[in-house]
């Protein structure tokens, strides 16, 4: 029946929608938020025009292709449009006529098509056929509309006064209950008597489902009448228990909670779900398991600081003075709560941080997150994370089960009694995951600042609000945290202490310290600096201050000992007696040769306890060119090496080396203390540099150190730990360090006293190491 239509040419902007469908004359309105739609929908407005909308194929996708959507659709005229909140736009539309797409024009930024649009011939002749097909759709129609209730009783009046059966069949089809599938389907059949056929077929089968869902909903009525009676006569039961005096501890216990409950302060959802959970103890017997279960959920949800929080101490001097109190350096750290606070004083309704300490062990990361506490004058919580593989033990257990309980964050929060607490997760590069769940995918929602407003915890099953909350992580490492944890998250380096540091926190707090832990007073015992020093650099090996205190706790016990045994008033320890106190030193670190050498470099490494020196060996002899690596290095470092050798094999000349040499000579290269793994991208230079200087025989100087990559171009790349390697490089002695162009930036960060005993080279290729490192050149 398209020769009842008249076809005309149109260019507009397209909408795709999603699981809904409009017909020519009728109205719909619908929810925008796709880039596209919504620079559609503006061209129209702007340029006056219609729209026309297809329904899209399959709902889920966000950014449909020309094949995701359908050909046949409708063009509307756009009758209202409103802004929403979140940037989605509400419109409403009017079809006007059927209309296929001819062409594309454009995809972006919005769709735009060539339409054939189909005007039906008002004129057009109705035969007997179609008069019958009209009467029999009304009264298929009217006993639809008795059955389904959300249709209008004056539907069928208007529904009469149609004389068109293009727009009568579109309109009846628009009252249907029909999947997006069906609405399509019809919108693509021009004919109206084809159209009205199939809208037959499906008014009869919605008709007998509408008929099996009234037989269904009066069979459940029936069984809730049932359950009404029963009420009944249970609550008869219970006046009767009243009158008798059995049932008054219940009554005045169920009264109790709903005292607490109102005094909780809880927001209006959680506490229409306490008082609901409550009443049920009325319903059931008191010795019921189910009553136990009752009680502990609702005393967790009275416990729970909905609305309690502690006031922010705002006194910013006397927060810098508390912190420096506690600990010395980390000024990064003290200059990020200062600023939060500050910013908090202006906006009251800022959200807590979400700060990462990293560092290695005994820096102070847990201490300080303690500190901040009692600076801001907050609760202090703390969950250690090492080993927690459990999910349960972030969200909790649900109430299904047997014991169930809330897990660890909402349980520490009830605990701390106020919702704004400083919250420690520590160790949170050390969280397992097994068959029992992902803890750190569990800690995604508490960690992040746009979601935790409503973190959800599987036991209280209501949305607790933790955006008040200052969580402060700690961590050795970022390489073993999980991407997405990491990203939620701002980290704070904290490098490991320098010497002179780690004497200013031992005499200004360790010392204090332990001898008032161990109950002297600080006139009893002495420990001059030398001996403070002599500890740092022979008695303890790490970045941290954790076996400094231990070692000056033991100090404190044997000074102890003399001053109880011996009747000494006061002991004094220095480096003359310290040996006789601590034994003989534990380390002795690697200082520079004592003459340059041949084939031997010294080299810079960070280790989790600090920096160290470490010397790269090359040996030369007859041989067939083949390369022997030693000292249980890493993959990493065996490549480092490789690499080297393939830049210098490919450059012989500018080292002034004769290629011959490679295919007569064996080349072993050795890093000492070989039971000792040894792994990591720094130390591709001074592998080089010990082969060029063994196959050049020139020796290289005893005091340069250097450290960093390598690629088989020759370029030097830039490395890390950068701090911890210069410490070390100046308690060896060195006074020259080689490093990267690009660690440039990272020097001028470092403090002045570590680095002024020494001259910093900078190196783009390995040419200008080599220059820097071997003694005649």
């Amino acid at each position: 029946m398209i020769e009842n239509y008249s076809i005309e040419n149109k260019k507009l902007p397209l909408i795709p929608i999603r699981g809904i469908g409009i017909f020519p004359d009728t109205m719909m309105h619908f929810d925008i938020g796709r880039e596209k739609s919504i620079n559609a929908l503006e061209e129209a407005m702007l340029e006056d025009s219609d729209i026309f909308l297809t329904i899209q194929k399959e709902a889920d996708i966000d950014s449909p292709k020309e094949e995701d959507f359908f050909e046949v659709g409708v063009i509307c005229k756009i009758k209202q449009m409103i802004k929403l909140p979140g940037d989605n736009i509400r419109v409403l539309v009017e079809g006007v006529n059927r209309a296929k797409i001819v062409s594309i024009v454009q995809t972006e930024p919005y769709f735009e098509v060539m339409l054939d649009e189909y005007v039906y011939n008002n004129d057009a002749l109705i035969n007997d056929e179609l008069e019958a097909m009209i009467r029999l759709t009304l009264e298929n129609f009217e006993e639809y509309s008795l059955i389904y209730t959300k249709i209008a009783p004056d539907a069928l009046v208007s529904l009469k006064e149609i004389k068109n059966p293009d727009k009568f069949a579109d309109v009846v089809a628009s009252y249907i209950y029909l999947k997006h599938e069906q609405k399509q389907a019809l919108l693509e059949i021009f004919d109206p008597y084809e159209r009205l056929e199939s809208i037959n077929t499906y008014l009869s089968k919605e008709i007998k489902v509408l008929e099996i869902e009234n037989e269904i909903s009066e069979l459940v009525r029936k069984q809730v009448s049932e359950f009404q009676k029963d009420y009944y006569l249970k609550e008869q039961l219970r006046a009767i228990q009243k009158e008798l005096g059995e049932d008054e501890g219940i009554e005045l216990e169920v009264d109790e909670y709903l005292d607490k409950i109102k005094k909780a302060n809880m927001p209006k959802e959680v506490k229409e779900k306490a008082e609901k959970e409550i009443n049920k103890l009325l319903k059931i017997s008191s010795s019921s398991p189910d009553a136990g279960v009752i009680r502990t959920y609702v005393d967790w949800l009275i416990d729970l600081p909905w609305n309690k929080k502690t006031k922010d101490n705002t006194d910013l001097k006397k927060v810098r003075n508390v912190l420096s109190e506690d600990h010395y350096g980390l000024e990064d750290i003290k200059e990020r709560i200062l600023e939060y606070l500050a910013v908090k004083a202006i906006n009251k309704d800022m959200k807590g941080p979400i700060l990462c300490f990293v560092g290695p062990p005994g820096v102070g990361k847990t201490s300080v997150a303690k500190s901040i506490a009692r600076a801001m004058n907050r609760k202090y919580v703390r969950m250690s994370l090492g080993g927690v593989r459990d999910e349960a033990e972030i969200r909790g257990h649900r109430r299904t089960y047997i014991g169930a309980i809330p897990g660890r964050i909402i349980s520490l929060i009830a605990k701390a009694k106020a919702n704004n607490p400083v919250f420690l997760l520590d160790e949170i590069d050390k969280l397992a995951s097994d068959y029992k769940g992902d803890p750190a995918s569990a800690l995604l929602e508490a960690l992040d600042p746009e979601q935790n407003k409503t973190f959800t915890d599987h036991y209280i099953e209501a949305p607790f609000s933790l955006e008040n909350v200052m969580f402060i992580t700690t961590a050795n490492t970022t390489s073993t945290i999980p991407g997405p944890l990491l990203d939620r998250m701002e980290v704070i380096e904290i490098s490991g202490y320098t010497d002179m540091e780690k004497i200013n926190i031992a005499e200004k707090y360790l010392i204090k310290k332990q001898i008032r832990e161990h109950g002297l007073k600080e006139t009893q015992v002495s420990i001059s600096q030398n001996a403070i020093t002599e500890i740092i650099e022979r008695y303890t090996r790490e970045s941290g201050v954790r076996n400094l205190e231990r070692s000056i706790g033991s100090l404190i016990r044997k000074a102890a000992v003399q001053i109880v045994e011996n009747k000494k008033k006061t002991v004094t320890i220095n480096n003359g007696n310290l040996k006789k106190y601590l034994g003989i030193p534990k380390y002795d670190y690697d200082l520079a040769y004592e003459e340059d050498q041949v084939g031997v470099v010294t080299g810079l490494a960070w280790t989790k306890v600090g920096g160290e020196t470490l010397f790269i060996e090359v040996n030369t002899m007859k041989g067939d060119g083949k390369l022997q690596l030693t000292g249980k290095l890493g993959d990493v470092m065996k490549e480092s090496a490789m690499a080297a050798i393939s830049y210098i094999k490919a450059n012989a000349d500018k080292f002034k080396i004769d290629y011959s040499k490679f295919k007569e000579t064996d080349i072993h290269i050795h890093v000492p203390e070989g039971a000792i793994p040894k792994d990591g991208p720094s130390a591709g230079i001074t592998m080089a540099t010990a082969v060029i200087s063994a196959l050049t025989d020139v020796p290289v100087r005893k005091d340069v150190a250097m450290t960093g990559e390598i690629t088989i171009t020759g370029r030097v790349l830039p490395i890390g730990g950068l701090k911890e390697k210069l410490l070390a490089a100046k308690r060896a002695g060195i006074k020259r360090v080689v490093l990267s162009t690009k660690n440039k930036p990272d020097v001028s960060k470092i403090d002045s006293k570590i680095i002024r005993s020494m001259e910093i080279v900078y190196a783009d290729k390995i040419e200008d190491v080599v220059k820097y490192a071997l003694a005649d050149r």
